[in-house]
């Protein structure tokens, strides 16, 4: 059975709405299952009117597989929490369940950035030009993203040192925290950026060069129109006074 090209993806407190090929639900995966004689996916939007339940729009997502594209909306059911629905995290391992479903379950999971404003006694800001990722060739805060188990006060000293060589102790545990999801693919970045300050030479600096091809002092105002990346300029525009 050909799957429907608009679903969609209803979520609460970590329960999700799954139907059968025939759009009949709620239906619960197994983990682990190999086999996908029943596929299993998202509801369309007349299916869950048909259900009688009530929601509200949040988002759309587009999803490309080969020649097929899909269209997923993302809502919030009027419900109580619904005990009888699928655990978001059991569709993975299921492979009954359709890939639509589960790549947008996995585009839902939080990508975790952890940076660093560095700045020395003139009160000028480091910065390091990137040489690959997302922003090639471009100026950044350090930092990047973050270890599984790991805090997002450690991961950016972690960064900071694998990056630059540089041993930082941070001057506070309130980081600025900034969320955002950039294009229609629904992948949501979240940025915890922290503090510092340092005043050493930046020749004895051990840059990591297949990811940093060079580091420079910047003043705030620089600062904010040199860097690409929105959570740097909101971390940015926070500290200033």
């Amino acid at each position: 059975m050909t799957h429907p090209h608009t679903v969609v993806h209803l979520e609460h407190d970590g329960k999700v709405l799954l139907v059968d090929e025939s759009g009949v639900g709620p239906i619960i995966p197994e983990k682990g299952r190999i086999n996908n004689d029943k596929i299993l996916r998202f509801p369309t939007v007349e299916e869950i009117l048909s259900s009688g339940i009530e929601w509200t729009e949040n988002l759309r997502l587009k999803i490309s597989f080969k020649n097929n594209a899909y269209t997923i909306i993302k809502g919030y059911p009027k419900i109580a929490w619904p005990e009888n629905w699928a655990w978001k995290d059991d569709l993975i391992s299921d492979n009954s369940v359709h890939p639509v479903a589960r790549e947008s379950i996995y585009r839902s999971i939080h990508r975790l950035v952890s940076k660093v404003i560095v700045r020395n006694s003139k009160n000028e800001i480091l910065l390091a030009k990137v040489s690959r990722g997302h922003f090639t060739g471009h100026w950044t805060l350090p930092g990047g993203y973050m270890e599984h188990n790991e805090h997002p006060s450690l991961g950016c000293v972690r960064e900071a040192m694998e990056e630059l060589g540089l041993e930082l102790i941070l001057t506070d545990q309130k980081p600025v925290i900034t969320q955002q999801i950039f294009t229609d693919e629904g992948i949501s970045f979240v940025s915890f950026t922290y503090h510092s300050n340092w005043d050493g030479d930046l020749s004895i600096l051990k840059l990591q060069e297949d990811e940093i091809s060079g580091v420079k002092w910047f003043d705030e105002d620089s600062a904010m129109n040199v860097v690409p990346s929105y959570f740097d300029r909101e971390a940015i525009k926070s500290s200033i006074s």
